[in-house]
């Protein structure tokens, strides 16, 4: 084994140092601090939105690295004013979309409930229908009460009416 001398193990350890050092990035005064919309504290190694109050901003990172991190203004300024604009373009005609989609979706869901009512009532009628002229075809008596209040018992006249009456019935709801 080799023995070292201080010296040399001075050395070393200076030259360890500063290459540990020159090796981690510096991150004290790297870092943007600010506060948002909402008031919550905001960390980040960008700079803050656009548009966020100079008193907002807590804590800027060292000169010589802000200028590495930040763009120049008329660059900022020329996205954020592009954005915005089709940003704001966009997001009221996609609302006004949504909003008449819906519209029509729920025009188009109602029309299906009511035609399902109405097939449900059609089919009803049909039913009742079948089964009255049915009873009619069997010969069976059928008495009827009048505007009096009284009972009638149908003669062939009235048989042959309520037939002919039951079988439009039949025809527009049995389709």
């Amino acid at each position: 084994m080799k023995s070292t001398s201080p010296t040399s193990a001075l050395l070393m350890s200076l030259i360890l140092a500063s290459v540990t050092l020159v090796a981690t990035p510096a991150k004290a005064g790297t870092e943007w601090k600010w506060k948002d919309a909402s008031g919550a504290t905001q960390y980040s190694d960008r700079p803050p939105p656009a548009g966020t109050p100079e008193a907002n901003i807590l804590q800027r990172p060292n000169a010589s690295r802000a200028v590495q991190l930040a763009k120049p203004a008329s660059e900022v300024d020329a996205a954020a004013s592009a954005a915005k604009p089709a940003a704001a373009a966009k997001a009221p005609e996609s609302e006004l979309d949504v909003k008449r989609r819906k519209a029509e979706e729920e025009k188009e869901a109602q029309r299906k409930v009511e035609e399902e009512k109405a097939a449900k009532g059609r089919a009803e009628n049909c039913t009742q229908a079948r089964n009255y002229q049915r009873t009619l075809n069997d010969g069976i008596r059928i008495a009827r009460t009048n505007s009096k209040g009284e009972r009638e018992i149908l003669d062939d006249k009235g048989r042959a009416d309520e037939q002919r009456r039951t079988q439009e019935a039949i025809a527009s709801n049995c389709k």
